[in-house]
């Protein structure tokens, strides 16, 4: 779905001839694309090509060298603090920080550490964790929860205040199969509720394949940005990767997907 704003239609994010470069290394060059609102786009590319520093520019956190991002039709730098969720790949928190699930997504709806929670806090935070299916988690101590917890507990923090946008780098790193089938299945889940849009980075090209509607392919420098099923053909990922590992094969044998 496009947004419409004063007449002109509007994309959930632009990014136009975006360039970053991070002291004399030249992370991004020439990145453009345009993703609708209610979009699901997998980044997909090799270790060290660019996908986490887009995120961060994303986020506002890097500043482009070169080009330009709208988000939601309006200048980057602009946005409301909470319009954008976010799950970092490396969980910096110490988990033997004496803190439970419910305390670190409260977090995400005041913007900082709890010192206390009244009843309204703990009703907003109690319904992040339903929507991930983690509610029976609330009251854990981070040191008690397995991988696949955490991550469910970070997701419900990122959509406490139920942006219009997630970010995620690489959200199932560190967690088993089942684990990640059912984070993909909340995000997707999370997008026929609200109309979001997910930017996710991932090396799971299966999920890719399944899941998103968009692929951008970058190694520095943009491959592709198409639908799943092209992005994903064996002649970018060769560009991208050098080489088709057996994971690779596994991408479109038999299936197909718009």
């Amino acid at each position: 779905m496009i947004l419409q704003l004063n007449g002109r239609y509007v994309f959930s994010i632009e990014v136009n001839d975006l360039s970053v470069t991070l002291g004399a290394y030249k992370a991004l060059d020439g990145i453009d694309f345009a993703l609708e609102e209610d979009s699901f786009c997998a980044v997909v590319g090799p270790n060290g090509g660019g996908k986490t520093t887009l995120l961060k520019v994303l986020l506002n956190v890097e500043k482009p060298t070169a080009g330009s991002i709208r988000i939601f039709g309006s200048d980057q730098t602009k946005q409301p603090k909470f319009s954008i969720g976010y799950v970092p790949q490396i969980k910096t928190l110490d988990r033997s920080f004496p803190a439970t699930a419910l305390e670190l997504v409260s977090s995400g709806i005041i913007g900082s550490w709890p010192s206390a929670m009244n009843r309204e806090l703990r009703r907003k935070a109690n319904e992040a964790l339903a929507l991930v299916g983690a509610e029976m988690l609330a009251d854990r101590q981070l040191s008690k929860l397995s991988g696949g917890e955490l991550q469910r507990i970070y997701l419900a923090r990122s959509i406490a205040r139920r942006p219009r946008m997630l970010l995620l780098d690489e959200p199932a790193t560190g967690i088993d199969q089942a684990g990640a089938k059912g984070l993909i299945d909340l995000l997707d889940n999370y997008r026929s509720q609200t109309q979001a849009t997910i930017v996710m980075v991932t090396h799971d090209l299966d999920s890719a394949y399944h899941h998103a509607d968009r692929v951008l392919l970058v190694n520095h420098k943009q491959l592709c940005f198409d639908r799943t099923k092209v992005a994903l053909s064996e002649c970018y990922l060769r560009e991208a990767f050098g080489r088709i590992g057996h994971k690779h094969d596994m991408i479109g044998g038999g299936h197909s997907h718009d």
